[in-house]
Order: structure tokens, then sequence, then C-alpha cells
């Protein structure tokens, strides 16, 4: 099994209840879901005129290597609305792999870390609530330095469920 972190955002529809309902078909989808973070509040981010959005970072297993892992995550975005749209724009449910052990991918389709993970604190705030030590492969950081180095300065804040 491969430990895998992915973050999941919201922000069309009941954001909560779309979270939870994707953690649930992850699990479903031969993706093991081990820890999840706080729900945070987070202001969008790259597009502004839209609602903010409900994000979370699960630690998860898996056997599924990284592409088989990605078309999951796309299955389970489909099965719960998601239509490609609006670059940025609304969504119903968005899961991003953020790290896949400490492997490296870079492809036209999937890119492992996550490219612009280091610059958003709406995933570094509740990947450093799971895991504050876990080190970047690339940078080799930990994700307690990428928030504390960050540039960003969106408005990320814990929600009481």
């Amino acid at each position: 099994m491969k430990r895998v972190y992915l973050s999941l955002g919201s922000n069309v529809g009941d954001r909560i209840e779309r979270l939870q309902n994707a953690l649930q078909a992850l699990a479903e989808d031969g993706i093991q879901v081990r820890r999840v973070s706080s729900f945070y509040k987070t202001e969008p981010v790259d597009f502004q005129p839209q609602a903010w959005f409900a994000n979370c970072v699960a630690e998860t297993e898996t056997d599924l290597m990284p592409m088989q892992l990605l078309r999951a995550c796309q299955r389970v975005e489909r099965a719960l609305g998601r239509r490609r749209g609006v670059a940025k724009g609304p969504r119903p449910i968005d899961i991003d792999i953020l790290l896949y052990e400490n492997i490296v991918v870079r492809s036209h389709e999937l890119n492992i870390p996550h490219p612009r993970m280091e610059e958003r604190r709406f995933v570094l705030i509740p990947l450093g609530e799971l895991a504050p030590s876990l080190h970047h492969p690339v940078s080799q950081r930990t994700v307690q330095e990428m928030l504390h180095e960050t540039q960003d300065m969106s408005q990320v804040t814990r929600m009481r469920l």
C-alpha cells in the first residue's frame, strides 16, 4: 500500500456533504481513507468571483498506481456532479493528488507532487494538521516550512461542524 495525500474542495451546494460523500466514494474505489483534516472555509484563489470553498486533506493508502489513482479521483468527481467548465471556477467537488509516497510524476496529464501545493494555504494548513514534518520530495522542505514561507495570504478558517 502506498501513502497518498489528497486535497478535496467544494464550493457548490452543501460543501460539507459533498466533501463527506467524496471521502466515502474514494473508500469505495480502492482508496482507504486513514485520516482526514478538519474542514476549512477558504477564500477562492485564481478566480475570485465565486463562493468560498470548504477544503480538507485526506491521508489515504492505495494499491493504485498514480494514473489509476487519478482516474479513480476523476470518477468520484464525475459521480458527484463535477463537469469541466470555467478553469478554476465553481465546482461541486475537486480532488487533487498532492503527494504519492516520495514519487515524482511529470506528464501532460498528471504532476505529483502537486505543482502549486507550496503556494496554497488552503492545502498547506490542512496538510500541516495531519503531517507537519512531512517532506516535499523535490524541495525537501517540510509542510511546516512551506506554510511558513508561502506568499499566499488568502483566508483559511477552520469550520465548526
